[in-house]
């Protein structure tokens, strides 16, 4: 009898903090096991419906969205849309008939995962930050197996099952061979000057954004360069306040910068938000980071993960209400340190883990192989 191949959902989404884990998790499954089946089932509306496709990947969406908080009326929709995703979720399982089922967080790995729970379907979490989110926490109970990034976890998860991974990166950023120099130049900037990257997520970061125009006086003072990723929402308004500004020729601005690799291989040092795939990627590249935790967010955790850095001296931080006064100027004085960017880049060297979606595909792979084996011998 031919054994049926290994078919395994991935659910969950929303940020690029939670796609790009999701998608390199199924890159290093199709890579070791070219024969899996994988399946996403994302949130309706949320950008993983056209992140995921994009990756080469099938993707199924669910109804569900989060809570409305200010107008709690709105939520009997709310509840109507998670009771319908639970049907459709049990649909969707029992059509694809998965082995596994991992959430990376996001509203739509709620649904799924439960219900692959209740259905007997082994689940495996990963949970990217140092404060487990809601989600995560619920579906712990009947998950197989929780990845987390960070120590002490054992306080959200029970400890058996907890294995400490790391998070997946973008693929191809770890194995990039562009030197600083064509990084430099490929935003048309001078190679002998300290470079600086500033981002804010996809979106954007307003307070990031307000730290910089701030200041432009400083940028054109400071000898230093800047890449600045401004985020969709802010760009065109951004331009305005510059195009009344002088020239800057150190200043390169763009909403979205698609070739992460040659940012990351420019900068000598990154201001970023604390979201934890981008922590990820700066322990992997090595990277000096000044974080600025975003303050809206669940459970405050960006402030969470960045503290997990901070304590081991390997990044610095500066509060949000405190960044459009001081951000700039600390940035420029970093910059200019190399003493403390070569000690906080092998310092965050010490935290990285390289193998993350390798060794989350195995997990999942051998849940899903054992499931299967189970289900044969019936």
């Amino acid at each position: 009898m031919n054994r049926e191949n290994i078919r395994i959902i991935i659910s969950g989404g929303g940020t690029g903090g939670h796609i790009f884990p999701a998608v390199s998790i199924a890159d290093a499954l199709k890579k070791k096991y070219p024969e899996t089946e994988i399946l996403f089932v994302g949130a309706e509306g949320r950008m993983e419906m056209q992140r995921v496709p994009a990756a080469g990947y099938r993707i199924m969406g669910l109804p569900i969205c989060g809570l409305d908080r200010k107008n709690l009326l709105k939520n009997f929709s709310v509840i109507f849309k998670f009771i319908k995703s639970g049907w459709m979720a049990r649909k969707i399982i029992k059509e694809f008939r998965p082995h596994a089922a991992v959430g990376v967080g996001g509203y739509a790995s709620g649904p799924t995962l439960n219900t692959a729970a209740m259905m007997g379907i082994p689940t495996l979490i990963q949970e990217q930050n140092s404060y487990a989110g809601v989600t995560n926490k619920m579906l712990a109970k009947g998950a197989k197996r929780i990845c987390v990034a960070y120590k002490g976890m054992e306080r959200f998860f029970p400890k058996e099952k907890i294995m400490l991974t790391g998070n997946p990166i973008r693929q191809g950023l770890a194995e990039t061979t562009i030197t600083r120099e064509q990084g430099i130049q490929s935003f048309g900037l001078d190679p002998n000057r300290q470079t600086v990257l500033i981002v804010g997520g996809s979106l954007g970061a307003r307070t990031i954004n307000e730290s910089v125009l701030k200041h432009l006086d400083l940028v054109k003072q400071s000898g230093v360069q800047f890449i600045w990723q401004t985020g969709k929402y802010y760009y065109k308004e951004i331009l305005e306040q510059l195009n009344r500004y002088e020239k800057l020729p150190m200043l390169y601005v763009t909403d979205f910068i698609s070739k992460m690799e040659e940012a990351y291989a420019a900068a000598d040092l990154v201001i970023s938000r604390a979201g934890a795939g981008s922590i990820s990627e700066f322990c992997v590249l090595k990277k000096p980071v000044i974080l600025v935790p975003s303050p809206n967010v669940a459970e405050d955790h960006q402030t969470q993960n960045a503290l997990a850095l901070v304590n081991n001296e390997a990044a610095l931080y500066v509060k949000d209400m405190n960044a459009p006064d001081t951000l700039l100027k600390q940035a420029i004085e970093t910059v200019a340190d190399h003493n403390l960017l070569k000690k906080l880049s092998d310092n965050i060297a010490t935290l990285a883990y390289t193998d993350s979606a390798e060794v989350i595909a195995d997990e999942v792979y051998n849940l899903a192989k054992e499931y299967q084996d189970k289900r044969n011998k019936r």
